[in-house]
């Protein structure tokens, strides 16, 4: 499964790991992503997403109802 956060778009990030010497070595910096369940009112139901911690702060402010229309959207534009 890809590590890519559902709300934000956010992914990981190429960078380097700088020994004391100044060798440069290739890493990953994972985007932190977490399983979160959003009760929905209007449907009475729960939904699991895997979102970062910015996405979750998006829709404690948003609201979950307005960004799943906002993601239904966005799906419809992409073509999926």
């Amino acid at each position: 499964m890809a590590k890519i956060c559902k709300v934000t778009g956010k992914r990981h990030l190429i960078g380097h790991t700088v020994s004391h010497s100044n060798i440069k070595t290739k890493r990953r910096f994972n985007v932190n992503l977490q399983w979160h369940r959003f009760w929905i009112p209007s449907e009475k139901r729960f939904i699991r997403l895997r979102v970062s911690t910015q996405g979750i702060r998006i829709i404690d402010k948003l609201g979950i109802e307005s960004v799943l229309k906002k993601l239904e959207k966005w799906s419809d534009d992409i073509g999926n």
